[in-house]
């Protein structure tokens, strides 16, 4: 029966069978040693020639670093071997050879990505995807606990958002249709039936980005709750972002660790966060050397300067309505502004949510769509939202909602220094391969 090598530490003096694929190999001669890779882990193994078959040494004197073998052996401690276990084997047997690798120790960023499918098998990128997996873990173990429902909205719509500019375009049956930006429409219109809701599937952007936050395909992580207000849906943000975080750091800490992260950075990632309106975030930002005015949105250097000093995640608040879509209701106390909450994450690493009440009364919608309209000089196609107008005249409820970028959380709670390491395989202005 077959163990993975993260089992072998109560095995001592035991036999076991492993496995998995060559990570290195050294030695010759009469011994050879090799460290063995599977999703677990990584083991020293030791290859002796008097005691393995002349057909098995054979093996083991061609095989190849990636070619995948499994191994018979027994388990021994030893502080010399990388993980302080070793097995001596007494048997192995070839699964498939592999050809020469195309990656060695020092490569290129553009060849790691061109080789992205092997990439994957590395130490690094292993460790980066186990804490991916646990980071959706946590996020729906945390909305599942407080009475959500996950549905699945389609990512194919008719819905081009405000312009359609920076969504991608698709040929359907003739007609044309884009891949979803946001499935938020989608998630408000299960709000009149399920009441709170989550939809968690990819968005799809066209914005011709390179910054280290960007990418054209992500994960996109969607509640939205019926009755629910702006200061309601902070709260809840602050409970799923310190969910998430203490998550990780009670039930995968060692993983958590070994992926580089510094747990103590995250120790304190509890409520309340910090919250600024927009207007003094401005005023902060100005004092720190920049030049903007009401109106103007943050980029990457706006966003590193308002959070690179904080520890903990900073809402920035009822931003000017101009630069926000259509859905959001004015604010009652400054028509200026929306009631909205984009959250940053601290260190400087951006805005990972963001979060607005929703229009609920179907005049006040039509008002917002023709106000859109004329601020930003486009032409809403009001026939593709008429779905959506029907959930506002067929009894609207006051509700919100937000919207959270899992590969930037991602990228923060690891402390990256790009989104594209927080995915598989990254898709951006300059790659759709492999």
């Amino acid at each position: 029966m077959y163990i993975h090598i993260s089992e072998i530490g109560d095995k001592v003096g035991k036999k076991v069978s492993l496995r998995g694929w060559i990570h290195r190999k050294r030695g010759s001669g009469k011994i050879t040693f090799v460290v063995l890779r599977d999703h677990s882990g990584i083991v020293q193994i030791s290859l002796k020639k008097e005691s393995l078959p002349e057909k098995e040494w054979k093996v083991v004197d061609e095989v190849t670093v990636e070619s995948s073998v499994s191994v018979n052996g027994t388990v021994v401690e030893d502080k010399r071997a990388p993980t302080g276990y070793e097995i001596q084997a007494s048997g192995i047997q070839l699964i498939s050879n592999s050809e020469p690798y195309p990656i060695t120790e020092y490569q290129s960023t553009e060849l790691l990505l061109d080789k992205r499918h092997l990439w994957l098998r590395s130490t690094k990128m292993t460790k980066i995807m186990k804490v991916r997996a646990a980071v959706f873990r946590h996020a729906r173990h945390f909305l599942d606990s407080n009475g959500f429902f996950e549905i699945t909205p389609p990512l194919i719509t008719s819905s081009a958002g405000e312009t359609g500019a920076d969504m991608f375009t698709v040929d359907y049956f003739g007609k044309d249709a884009y891949l979803t930006e946001s499935s938020q429409l989608y998630s408000e219109a299960m709000i009149y039936s399920l009441e709170k809701v989550y939809s968690f599937a990819p968005s799809f952007r066209a914005e011709k980005s390179r910054t280290v936050k960007h990418l054209a395909e992500y994960w996109h992580l969607e509640p939205e709750m019926a009755y629910y207000d702006i200061n309601m849906t902070m709260e809840l943000v602050e409970g799923l972002v310190s969910a998430i975080v203490s998550g990780l750091l009670k039930e995968d800490a060692e993983l958590f660790e070994q992926a580089g992260a510094d747990k103590n950075v995250l120790s304190h990632i509890k409520p309340p966060f910090k919250r600024i309106t927009y207007e003094k975030a401005i005023e902060q930002l100005n004092s720190n050397g920049k030049s903007l005015s009401w109106g103007d949105d943050f980029g990457v250097e706006e966003e590193r300067l308002l959070t690179e000093k904080e520890k903990v995640p900073v809402f920035v608040t009822y931003w000017p309505k101009e630069i926000k879509s259509f859905y959001m209701p004015i604010n009652p106390e400054d028509e200026r502004t929306v009631l909205c909450a984009d959250l940053q994450a601290p260190g400087g690493h951006g805005e990972i949510v963001g979060g607005s009440e929703r229009i609920w009364k179907y005049a006040e919608a039509v008002k917002r769509f023709k106000e859109v309209e004329k601020a930003k000089g486009t032409k809403f196609n009001m026939d593709n939202y008429s779905w959506y107008l029907d959930l506002l005249r067929y009894g609207g409820v006051p509700h919100a909602g937000f919207g959270m970028g899992m590969e930037r959380l991602i990228k923060w709670v690891l402390n990256l220094d790009h989104i594209r390491d927080a995915i598989p395989f990254p898709r951006m202005m300059n790659r759709v391969s492999p």
